[in-house]
């Protein structure tokens, strides 16, 4: 008789504490959230708790639910996200509305926060850095209060890549030609002594030349990603990083960069199958020309005003990995410029620089160029952004970083944010 009873008493207080149960919704509609690029950082402070969250794509702008407690919900007010809590019954209820095959919309289980590496260089003895721009990226991830550590050449080259399964790439010059920054700041002190400081490192890493550093660097991150790890890059880390590729074994840059002439026939030795996203592009020679190749669409003709790009709408059931990297409150980002912009699509009849395997994921239509995109390699996948600040339209050397507080909710700041979330996906095979 007592055991019946107290089967009865449990019993009766599952029954209770699972009518009670409760989840917290973060919403990330323009109109329902304060601080889109925050809730990302709570998404990834809750999982690194060892709790279970999900990532509702295309519900209320990608909204982010996952058990209530009394101190996720402070850390929701402490870092000043809009959230509501709702019932467990209620929070079913969505996933059963959202499981409605003709309702484009997926839960993704967040499983794992991702280790991230953010490719850097060093900051001199003052702590301040060697060259005069920032970066979005580690702004974002320290607004967002999203962990990272900071690697550089000797890091990578020493294997210590495989200790992470996100990896940023700095704005940063993979051919070794100092960002072609030479015709306006060779005499200018922090170029000099950036140039002392990467010559010093090839040479204690055992290179005579800073390319043939930047071309062992750019393989061991070919490996990384071959073998299942997730890269993002920005700028000119884009298409340096794959010019860099096709040019393995080659000398593109001319004498003030690296004390001998370069191969005047490097451009048809070429090898354009090594490479993630480009093809049959044109290297630009004239080491006083402040761009790298034809891959960067440089005549643009659009005026700051009406510099917009579309994110495209993808199927979130028979795609999600394009629906996550595309999670937004607005389809129409605005543009901002960097030292690579955007990608041309057509470079004449039928003729591209993208590949064909390559995923679009934002374009502006009107100028005829692409501005985010995605791709596979091997057992990873890499992702191409272009642009340097996505809330200062022309950032230049020197230029101060952007305040975020003051940029809470920027839908191009998003995009890198879904990113950085993208591997704590629970992993699902395509639908066939």
């Amino acid at each position: 008789m007592m055991k019946y009873v107290t089967n009865i008493i449990l019993l009766t207080f599952f029954s209770f504490s699972t009518s009670w149960a409760s989840y917290i919704l973060i919403p990330m509609e323009a109109e329902n959230q304060k601080n889109h690029l925050k809730a990302y950082g709570i998404a990834y402070w809750v999982i690194e708790q060892g709790e279970e969250a999900y990532w509702l794509l295309n519900y209320e702008g990608g909204a982010f639910a996952f058990p209530h407690n009394s101190v996720f919900e402070q850390e929701c007010k402490i870092r000043d996200v809009s959230y509501r809590v709702i019932p467990n019954a209620q929070f079913a209820a969505i996933r059963s509305e959202i499981s409605d095959p003709e309702m484009n919309q997926e839960v993704i289980k967040l499983e794992k926060s991702p280790k991230i590496a953010v490719y850097t260089p060093n900051f001199n003895a003052r702590g301040e850095r060697i060259q005069p721009w920032d970066d979005a990226v580690t702004m974002v991830l320290t607004f967002a209060e999203i962990p990272y550590d900071k690697i550089y050449d000797r890091d990578v080259l020493e294997g210590k890549l495989a200790e992470y399964d996100w990896l940023h790439l700095h704005h940063e010059d993979f051919t070794g030609q100092y960002g072609k920054f030479y015709a306006n700041y060779a005499n200018q002190p922090w170029y000099k002594e950036n140039k002392r400081r990467m010559e010093e490192l090839a040479t204690s890493l055992g290179f005579g030349k800073v390319s043939k550093l930047k071309s062992a660097v750019v393989e061991k991150i070919n490996d990384y990603v071959m073998g299942g790890g997730f890269m993002f890059a920005m700028c000119s880390a884009t298409d340096t990083y794959d010019i860099a590729l096709a040019a393995k074994g080659l000398d593109i840059c001319d004498v003030m960069f690296d004390g001998d002439a370069a191969d005047p026939a490097a451009q048809s030795k070429l090898d354009f199958s090594r490479t993630f996203a480009f093809k049959d592009f044109k290297l630009i020679r004239n080491p006083r020309e402040y761009e790298f190749a034809s891959i960067d669409h440089r005549s643009r003709k659009i005026s700051p005003e009406a510099d917009y790009f579309t994110l495209f709408d993808f199927s979130a059931k028979w795609d999600p990995v394009p629906t996550m990297l595309t999670q937004n409150h607005t389809r129409t980002v605005k543009g901002f410029m960097g030292q690579t912009t955007s990608y041309k699509r057509m470079i004449g009849k039928n003729k591209s620089h993208i590949k064909s395997d390559v995923l679009v994921l934002g374009e502006t239509k009107a100028a005829n160029e692409v501005r985010y995109i995605h791709g596979t390699r091997g057992f990873g996948t890499w992702t191409f952004y272009g642009g340097h600040d996505p809330e200062d339209y022309r950032h230049f050397v020197n230029d101060p970083e952007t305040d975020l507080t003051l940029h809470p909710r920027s839908p191009g700041y998003r995009l890198i944010l879904n990113n950085v979330l993208f591997p704590a996906a629970k992993k699902k095979k395509r639908k066939t």
